[in-house]
């Protein structure tokens, strides 16, 4: 089944370890309006903010045990 593809317009977003590597913008996101691919490190804090769009990433149940 095709990912529906919507605006850049959340900014938030919670994302699964089934996301990572963690980037902006996600597959999801329309290209037409997007920014740059840029990969966010988001398993050390849990956090991860998008220095374009200035999305804010959680990633759900925190951050990855054993992450370096």
């Amino acid at each position: 089944m095709a990912q529906q593809q919507s605006e850049n317009k959340q900014r938030h977003i919670e994302v699964t370890a089934a996301d990572l590597p963690l980037h902006c913008p996600m597959p999801a996101m329309q290209l037409w309006n997007a920014h740059p691919r840029v990969f966010l490190p988001i398993e050390k804090t849990g956090e991860a903010l998008c220095p374009y769009c200035g999305t804010r990433y959680t990633l759900k149940g925190g951050p990855v045990k054993g992450a370096h």
